[in-house]
């Protein structure tokens, strides 16, 4: 089940967002001592993260993934990570031993194997942040690509630079007990249309029990 909930700005969308995330952070200390969350790359989340770093929270109880990186030097700008880290996570007080970046400057296979083992032991996720791309994609799940295999899959070939990347597979995406989209900018206006229509895009394919909740600028609706 796809949850769509409209907003008239990226800002209030980002309010929601932030709020609900706190909620959910909340729940998941209060029932299991530990909050799970997986992080969107890209540049929609950013303001998201930017509002989360003003906020308190115990960040200590956190325990932060990510959803795909580009392999590039784990300094590089245009890694997800340095963006994460830049604007919300190097902010707060969480430990870094809390902060499980996938190791793409290792290279996508090598990478994605050691990412993949990391995980073995981690039980579902309480929230996952995923986007989408013009094209349909999440994550760096593309069209044409394998979109499932080991808990990370090394991608070889995505037709955005730089073609190496390591993504965690739709399965392991939709372990989690919940899951949120964030929708912004007109060029996400195809996109969004083909996943309303029931087109097999990948975004579509991270499909866990709990349903989706995909917040996104209501103009993109039209």
């Amino acid at each position: 089940m796809t949850r769509w909930h409209q907003f008239e700005s990226e800002e209030s969308m980002n309010a929601e967002v932030g709020k609900r995330i706190l909620a959910i952070e909340e729940n998941a200390i209060a029932e299991r001592g530990i909050f799970r969350i997986v992080l969107a790359g890209g540049s929609t989340p950013r303001a998201l993260y930017l509002r989360l770093a003003q906020g308190n929270s115990n960040w200590d109880r956190w325990q932060v993934y990510f959803g795909d990186e580009r392999c590039l030097p784990r300094d590089h700008p245009y890694r997800n990570s340095k963006m994460a880290l830049d604007s919300w996570l190097s902010r707060v007080s969480i430990p870094e031993s809390n902060l499980h970046i996938i190791p793409a400057e290792l290279g996508p296979v090598e990478g994605a194997a050691a990412y993949s083992k990391l995980l073995e032991n981690v039980p579902e996720f309480d929230l996952v942040l995923l986007g989408l791309g013009e094209d349909g994609h999440t994550a760096s799940l593309f069209p044409g690509n394998v979109h499932d295999g080991e808990d990370a899959i090394a991608v070889l070939n995505a037709p955005k630079a730089p073609a190496s990347r390591i993504s965690l597979g739709a399965s392991r995406l939709a372990k989690t007990r919940n899951l949120f989209f964030l929708v912004a900018g007109e060029s996400k206006r195809n996109a969004v249309s083909d996943w309303r229509s029931g087109k097999p895009i990948p975004a579509a394919k991270v499909d866990p029990s709990c349903g989706a909740d995909v917040f996104i600028q209501s103009n993109l609706m039209s």
